[in-house]
């Protein structure tokens, strides 16, 4: 199955930032992709491959 994500969704990944919460939203895609903790602003970029490997389930598709 493939995971469907986009630019400025917010998923949920399998373990929690250390501020406390799991919660992130994709602000960069391409090769890499770079996601932003919405607890503390912290960004991490993963590879596609990294990503996959840890999301967990889509919360919220961007609003159009």
């Amino acid at each position: 199955m493939k995971i469907m994500y986009d630019l400025g969704d917010v998923v949920m990944m399998k373990k929690q930032h250390p501020c406390g919460t799991n919660e992130w939203e994709i602000i960069r895609m391409g090769a890499d992709i770079k996601i932003k903790c919405l607890g503390c602003g912290h960004i991490v970029m993963l590879s596609r491959r990294d990503f996959e490997k840890r999301f967990k389930k889509m919360l919220q598709k961007k609003a159009d």
